[in-house]
């Protein structure tokens, strides 16, 4: 090439346009791309979170320009946050040299020398991590975690100690505190980092419960271990793994885009080291399902083998994603297969009764969300208002108003001001004083006006439901409504 990529794309006009015109008459058939198309189209890929595809794209462009900075730099994320680190790995020394400040090309640096047992490596490559932007808090805790590798806990204490300039952070300051004191044989102290960071927490998560609770039964302390369960499924009725580990204890086992990105990178480098960490492949299967691609996060959520405590979470994310691919009646099968292997949870009705709402099975879905009660009541798991809610939805789609009402107002019951079933219910002024920026909310005051004899404000709110976004298939009716007014008059809105 006898410009390079990035000299030719520096203007942003020109690229827009060109892309544009690659856009408009389509791929060019493999293997006669030019380089330019090439780099268009993983541009466009690379848009659409099509990482896979972009990731080919740019390697093809690479070959042309080897040397081009645009292009070394959008290969290297790319295959990055595809998983394929050799590749990446091969990439980030270029990517340093033309940017000494990349966080995500150190990272994956220190992956590879920690998994080559290469601690010293390890280090520099963790001391070089930013103390600023996106990535700043992981610094501190790959310090600490490399020096502990090399036998220095006065070191790994002071990298954590490092945490303290940031506001909130104290939970996982502690928390990892404890860790490296139980793995450096000192019991007592971890103990005491432990229960502060059970004191500083809100509601705990199940990581926290399991790796605390591990501690205490390795040390003979099995009445806190029991505490710290109960506690966890106290503060997290109804989950599946609250069931789970109800059922099984002692013992027992995310979408902003630049958030989504950053999840997929730790994601990724998470497994690199530990290919099978059943929590790392949840959230990757997660990020997959947030950026589109239920293909790829069921072929993660298959690795998770049945004997793990994530199984259950992993079964029901599949059969979400199965719902995805509009594969629907697939995802019901699965949802009352689990429900009839395990009489005593509820999340898979729950699940089921979301599903079918949304398909507009509502009678249906009474039945699934009715169950679902019935196994929270039996188990004394409490009552939880957004169950109510939806079930109220699901009845009152169903012709049956009268104990649609009794659930909402139940539901309000429990979660008082709560804008979504004042706004199911018509108390729509005071819903949008919550949320004002709601578009069903919007659409819903709307209707209320138009009915009471209130045209303008109800043009009013329905340009606003519009402006703020509503779903797809909610534009032409609302659109239908400024036309012609709402004809007939309808008194109840959507959930």
């Amino acid at each position: 090439m006898e410009r390079s990529v990035n000299d030719i794309f520096r203007n942003r006009a020109v690229g827009g346009l060109l892309l544009a015109i690659v856009l408009t008459i389509g791929s060019a058939a493999a293997g006669t791309e030019t380089p330019f198309g090439a780099y268009l189209a993983g541009r466009h890929a690379q848009e659409t979170r099509d990482y896979t595809a972009a990731a080919l794209w740019f390697e093809d462009a690479l070959k042309a320009d080897p040397e081009s900075p645009e292009l070394i730099n959008r290969t290297f994320l790319m295959e990055a946050s595809e998983g394929r680190f050799d590749r990446a790995r091969a990439l980030a020394e270029k990517e340093l040299k033309l940017d000494p400040t990349d966080a995500v090309a150190e990272l994956i640096l220190m992956v590879d020398r920690i998994k080559t047992g290469d601690e010293k490596g390890a280090l520099a490559r963790a001391e070089a991590l930013p103390a600023d932007g996106v990535h700043r808090f992981v610094g501190p805790l790959a310090r600490a975690w490399t020096q502990m590798a090399m036998g220095e806990l006065a070191g790994a204490d002071a990298a954590l100690r490092q945490l303290d300039k940031f506001n909130g952070f104290a939970p996982l300051q502690n928390y990892q505190l404890g860790l490296l004191y139980d793995f450096a044989g000192q019991p007592d102290t971890a103990e005491d980092y432990f229960s502060k960071t059970i004191d500083a927490s809100g509601q705990i998560n199940w990581r926290l419960t399991d790796a605390i609770a591990n501690f205490y039964e390795r040390h003979g302390r099995a009445d806190k271990a029991d505490a710290l369960y109960q506690r966890f499924i106290r503060e997290n009725a109804g989950s599946e793994l609250a069931e789970w580990v109800s059922a099984h204890q002692p013992g027992a086992p995310p979408n902003q885009a630049e958030t989504i990105d950053l999840a997929l990178l730790y994601a990724r480098s998470a497994l690199e080291l530990r290919p099978r960490m059943a929590l790392a492949q949840l959230l990757l299967s997660d990020v997959l399902s947030a950026q589109n691609k239920p293909e790829a996060s069921l072929a993660v959520l298959a690795e998770i083998p049945p004997s793990s405590p994530y199984s259950w979470s992993a079964r029901l994310r599949t059969a979400a994603n199965l719902e995805m691919l509009n594969r629907t009646e697939e995802a019901i099968t699965q949802l009352k297969e689990m429900s009839a292997e395990a009489p005593m949870r509820a999340s898979a009705d729950m699940q089921l009764g979301d599903l079918l709402r949304a398909k507009k099975r509502f009678p249906e879905a009474v039945d699934a969300y009715d169950e679902a009660m019935r196994r929270l009541s039996a188990a004394g798991m409490p009552e939880r208002w957004s169950l109510f809610y939806s079930r109220g939805i699901a009845l009152e789609r169903s012709g049956q108003w009268k104990p649609s009402e009794v659930d909402l107002l139940h539901a309000l019951e429990l979660k008082p001001n709560q804008p979504l079933v004042l706004n199911y219910l018509g108390y729509s002024e005071k819903a949008i004083e919550l949320v004002p920026e709601d578009p069903t909310i919007n659409d819903h005051l709307g209707d209320a006006y138009w009915q009471s004899g209130r045209p303008t404000e109800a043009r009013f709110q329905w340009r606003r439901a519009l402006q703020f976004g509503p779903e797809a298939d909610e534009v032409k009716p609302i659109e239908a409504k400024l036309d012609r007014g709402l004809v007939p008059p309808s008194r109840s809105g959507g959930g």
